[in-house]
């Protein structure tokens, strides 16, 4: 039986720790690349890289072609998942700080337990994991906490509904995966996906605005199509279907802190109070949430007698 049902295994950690840390660079790489490229641009160039990518391997591997076979559910899936967000994601950074982007993503993990209990999961109720959520959702706003953290303004509040809106949708992504592409080979699923939305953005990419590129903006769009995309949807595919889609957008609560931590490194922003005690807090929290509490998670035959693997 696959660890979604019983919690976090080793390797769902391990997956963890790698979206955490490579969809925490990406508000840096997106900050840099829509300084001389549109939102349209970015989100065109990024998913059309991270689809070519991964083409051959999915061509030789018949996953292409198994994924053609839904493509309903997989254009559904690339919608929810990039089309709408990557694009409300690039315009909000325009107007908005890192900080305030990465606690209104981290509300994911919340959205994700509402959606369980309208499909009549009542797990993400236990007691132990709904307050790691909270708890894990408290120290995010403890880290990005400060001065001027919500801006004024008509614009910053369009803004900030862009970002919630992508909270939403990030957390009914893996429902999708999970639910209705279960079967689907993972890199035939992401190829799809990734190439049907570049290609939809490229019309607006190339009418779009854009100032001269500098070599941080084009650097950070490559990196963004490579590790952002390309690698981490592979990983995130991976997580779901180890942890399933309640326990795995979890990571959101570690994004800001790699973000925020970047910024510390990179480019000498202060090693706040705020992170130092939020940190932990958020990895308590986390912790609760993905395991209940548990040190292990429980044998298959206490889990779900009788249930399939």
């Amino acid at each position: 039986m696959s660890a979604q049902h019983t919690g976090f295994s080793r390797r769902g950690w391990v997956l963890f720790a790698i979206m955490s840390v490579v969809w925490g660079i990406t508000y840096l790489f997106i900050k840099e690349a829509v300084a001389t490229f549109g939102p349209p641009a970015v989100v065109s160039a990024r998913t059309i890289l991270g689809g070519l990518i991964l083409l051959p391997f999915a061509i030789r591997s018949g996953a292409l072609r198994a994924a053609w076979r839904h493509w309903p559910w997989v254009l559904a899936f690339g919608l929810v998942e990039m089309g709408g967000p990557f694009l409300l994601l690039s315009h909000a950074e325009t107007r908005l700080p890192s900080g305030l982007t990465g606690l209104l993503v981290a509300t994911v993990p919340l959205f994700s337990v509402v959606i369980a209990l309208l499909r009549g999961d009542r797990t993400a109720l236990a007691p132990a994991r709904l307050g790691g959520l909270l708890v894990g959702f408290a120290g995010v706003a403890i880290v990005v906490a400060g001065p001027g953290l919500f801006p004024q303004g008509q614009g910053s509040m369009i803004a900030i509904g862009e970002i919630m809106l992508t909270a939403v949708m990030y957390a009914i992504a893996p429902f999708i995966i999970a639910h209705k592409l279960a079967d689907v080979p993972s890199i035939g699923t992401i190829t799809l996906a990734l190439l049907a939305i570049g290609i939809g953005y490229l019309p607006a990419a190339l009418l779009s605005p854009h100032e001269p590129p500098t070599v941080r903006s084009v650097a950070s769009l490559v990196l963004l199509g490579v590790i952002c995309t390309a690698i981490a949807f592979v990983a995130f595919f991976a997580l779901i279907r180890e942890v399933g889609p309640v326990r795995a957008p979890l990571f959101t609560y570690i994004n800001p802190i790699v973000a925020i931590a970047l910024g510390t490194v990179l480019v000498n922003e202060p090693l706040t109070l705020g992170l130092l005690v939020g940190f932990p807090v958020i990895l308590i929290g986390c912790w609760f949430a993905a395991t209940g509490g548990r040190l292990a998670p429980r044998p298959p035959s206490a889990a779900q007698p009788g249930r399939r693997p």
